[in-house]
């Protein structure tokens, strides 16, 4: 069994997979789960072993169906009131065109929103409004029926092409999720060393060794992708 193959079926078996963009881009290795299987035990695990922000990734599709904007782009239509939002357009990121983040939202069953359980309970249900029956209109309503925001689970959309035109973690994770047959989300949080920066690759190398994860790198993914 190949790596890619591997890496599909823990995912469908509901585990964690690493995967690492690229030397230059991020360098960075994030922890990734498919949204539909994620339990309040993984939320502290990326919390705890990860240390980043955890997001949760829309495929572009699903996010236009429920009328969900790139933050960017909801800033930039209200700059006229707020001409702050203006002057911080995101043009200058050093390893990519755009960002992916999205709004944040809370399942109105929370409480806080922030607990393991809280963030695992908005992140599931968000994942069952991508396979549920009806169009569009049924989606959003459903959506905005249990859920509020702003809130604590942080929202990545995908690019329109996936990774014909970008190629982050946003893309890769949910493009995995695709390959594996499953709901087109991942939900994913940066992997941090000790020293307050993101951890080496080496290092995610050897927690996935010592931890029986799949590891894949950004090159794996999109050429697996590409052979479709």
């Amino acid at each position: 069994m190949s790596d890619i193959e591997k890496a599909l079926q823990d995912l469908r078996d509901g585990k964690i997979v690493l995967v690492y963009d690229f030397d230059d881009r991020e360098r960075e290795t994030d922890m990734v789960i498919a949204s539909q299987f994620i339990d309040q035990a993984d939320i502290m695990r990326m919390r705890k072993d990860g240390g980043g922000l955890v997001c949760t990734t829309l495929h572009g599709p699903l996010a236009e169906e429920l009328g969900i904007p790139f933050l960017a782009d909801l800033f930039a239509l209200v700059s006229d009131k707020y001409p702050t939002m203006e002057g911080l357009a995101p043009f200058d990121i050093p390893y990519d065109t755009k960002s992916a983040f999205s709004i944040t939202v809370n399942h109105r069953d929370t409480y806080t929103g922030i607990t393991d359980r809280d963030r695992a309970l908005t992140i599931r249900e968000l994942s069952k409004i991508a396979t549920m029956d009806g169009g569009a209109d049924e989606k959003r309503k459903e959506f905005g029926s249990h859920f509020r925001a702003p809130g604590h689970v942080h929202l990545l959309r995908t690019s329109e092409e996936l990774l014909s035109t970008r190629q982050g973690h946003t893309e890769m994770s949910t493009v995995l999720t695709l390959m594996a047959g499953l709901t087109p989300s991942a939900t994913v949080c940066e992997m941090m060393g000790d020293d307050g920066e993101a951890l080496s690759k080496e290092k995610a190398i050897d927690y996935a060794e010592r931890e029986g994860l799949s590891f894949l790198e950004g090159k794996d993914v999109i050429d697996a992708w590409r052979s479709l």
